[in-house]
């Protein structure tokens, strides 16, 4: 162009040269989109959790991939949540807290997930671990990851948004192959403020494979098992929780029944066969400990709840079969004579191929023996039940009796069940006839399950749920009955009010004007809970009461909170456990 030529153009406006394009960026994501992002994409549907500092945004972006946020007033109670939805469906609960304090919260409920075998994983908002390794004071300066590392399967730390989806994939992983448990994801304020390049964070997404790999047991611990079962004489099978929650139960059904096979279920596999069948042994747990002389345990840990299988209360020429998916498991307490290390559905699959080719030796004298037991046993049950049925104030007897009806014409109806006399009196009242049906403080026989639980059952199964609660096992958890309400989930919380911990007649040791350390109140109304978040509540004081409110409170699908008064001198103190809480010398009760 000229000189002329552009004093022109300045003198007119115009000029002739063609306007440049504007430039164009890449797209942006930042770590939290890649989060949400990479939840969606391992197939998580629900995340449990409790928003703040720094994982609020996170959480929006996390529901507008299409996967439910299920908010919470305290972390351990989502972290429960999560546990149990694991449990229930064999995939990870995953729990969502914020950093320090909201993190060790959540941690009470992975130990527990851990210890417990259910498959879950907390991702928890941290502060920059460049500043926490230097003690600068940063906010909620923690070291989160170093603290989570003894307590969970396997830990993660995001430092940048691309660590993200590979953490999240690892930990799905981690969770649920061998032995499930907890995993953690220390998801760091850097990695989620990150901005990055949308194509580069699409690179980084992949389809895993076999995220769960059964491993097949071992041919000749098969064959070994199953000589030694098809020798005895009097066998008997242990169910533990790990068995319900392999989802084998027509594999278990097939054992059991067709070679005759007393069992046994724990706890929380009770339903995995009916608590009533004809080879149910419920109520001969002593019987089958001392005189069993071949015992199979299916997914039972030989731990404290079954007296580490040795001791004066079993028979000590008794040979153990052990079905475990955890080799470190085997001869833990007592030397195991047959393990079968492997997944419980090829392990049930290899047993029931081998004993097709063997001839069982069980003595029918054995069965009837232990039916006959049971039929005496369960007469003075119910004996108990209804001597204690019009009890006034009621009685934990009373109110079970109410209860057990109900329950039994609602077999669809999971149970969640914590507390002292609570849990063990319901355990032994209310039979199950499904599996996984029963939810429970499990192996530690921990309190304040509760409400976590009951909230990741019904969203898990969208099933409805009752919760039997003691009064000091709901004061654990009871803040979250307002989730159950903003969910509408439909849960039953049932209060057993007996004023303490144990009961409430205890009586300090010391002249103090104190109350007694396991005096609560009797007098708590703990309906006015329910009214406060606007769910169908009510203080039932008879058995008559309390049915008419669980049937209505089941058959309404809705969250409803039902307060039973029962009298402060119902329940026994039940902490002395042999040696774990020795009594002391003077008598602490009235």
């Amino acid at each position: 162009m000229s000189i002329t030529q552009n004093t022109t153009q300045a003198a007119t406006g115009q000029c002739s040269c063609t306007p440049k394009a504007a430039p164009e960026y890449p797209a942006q994501l930042t770590g939290m989109d890649v989060l949400a992002r990479a939840l969606k994409e391992v197939g998580i549907s629900t995340v449990y959790g409790l928003v703040g500092i720094p994982i609020t945004e996170a959480a929006y972006l996390i529901q507008a991939q299409g996967i439910r946020f299920i908010t919470f007033r305290h972390e351990q109670q989502a972290g429960m949540a999560a546990a149990t939805h694991g449990y229930l469906t064999k995939t990870p609960g995953v729990v969502m807290t914020v950093s320090s304090l909201g993190c060790l919260n959540g941690l009470t409920a992975l130990a527990n997930a851990t210890v417990n075998c259910y498959p879950m994983i907390q991702i928890s908002g941290a502060s920059d671990p460049a500043m926490v390794d230097m003690n600068m004071g940063t906010y909620e300066q923690l070291d989160q990851f170093n603290t989570a590392k003894s307590l969970c399967k396997a830990a993660f730390r995001c430092t940048h948004a691309t660590d993200i989806p590979s953490a999240v994939f690892r930990a799905y992983r981690a969770a649920v192959s061998g032995r499930p448990g907890g995993v953690y994801i220390d998801m760091t304020t850097p990695a989620l403020a990150e901005i990055v390049d949308a194509d580069a964070v699409e690179k980084l997404f992949y389809k895993p494979v076999d995220l769960y790999t059964p491993t097949a047991p071992n041919k000749a611990a098969v064959e070994r098992a199953a000589d030694l079962l098809a020798s005895a004489r009097q066998p008997a099978i242990i169910l533990g929780k790990g068995a319900a929650y392999a989802q084998v139960d027509d594999k278990i059904k097939k054992l059991i029944e067709t070679y005759k096979i007393p069992y046994f279920p724990m706890s929380m596999a009770k339903g995995l066969m009916p608590d009533d069948g004809p080879l149910s042994a419920l109520s001969c747990r002593s019987t089958i400990m001392g005189k069993a002389d071949v015992v199979m345990f299916i997914g039972a840990r030989i731990n404290w709840l079954l007296s580490f299988g040795k001791g004066k209360k079993w028979n000590p020429d008794a040979k153990f079969i052990q079905l475990d998916i955890d080799p470190e498991e085997i001869d833990r307490n007592r030397p195991i004579a047959a393990p079968v290390v492997g997944d419980m559905g090829l392990s049930l699959d290899a047993l029931l191929d081998a004993l097709e080719s063997r001839k069982m030796s069980v003595d029918p004298a054995w069965v009837a023996s232990l039916q006959a037991e049971t039929k005496e046993k369960d007469a003075k049950f119910s004996e108990r039940l209804a001597a204690a049925k019009n009890a006034t104030p009621m009685t934990h007897w009373t109110a079970l009796g109410a209860i057990k009806p109900v329950l039994a014409a609602n077999p669809d109806v999971i149970l969640v069940n914590e507390g002292a006399n609570t849990l063990d009196d319901t355990r032994d009242t209310i039979s199950m006839s499904l599996p996984r049906h029963r939810v429970d403080c499990a192996t530690w026989a921990i309190m304040g399950m509760g409400m976590g639980s009951a909230i990741g059952a019904a969203v898990a199964t969208s099933k409805s749920v009752v919760a039997i609660e003691g009064d000091s096992a709901f004061g654990f958890s009871g803040m979250d009955f307002s989730s159950i309400c903003r969910f509408d989930l439909p849960v039953t919380v049932v209060v057993f009010n007996n004023g303490g911990i144990y009961n409430g007649i205890g009586k300090p040791l010391d002249k103090t004007d104190d109350p007694a350390p396991t005096t609560l109140d009797i007098n708590a109304r703990y309906d006015l809970i329910g009214q406060a978040f606007g769910a169908k509540s009510c203080r039932v004081t008879t058995p008559d009461q309390l049915s008419q409110a669980l049937t209505e409170a089941i058959a309404s699908k809705k969250p409803c909170l039902i307060d039973v008064q029962l009298a402060a001198d119902s329940g026994k103190e039940s902490g002395h456990i042999g040696y774990l809480n020795p009594a002391p010398l003077i008598d602490i009760t009235v």
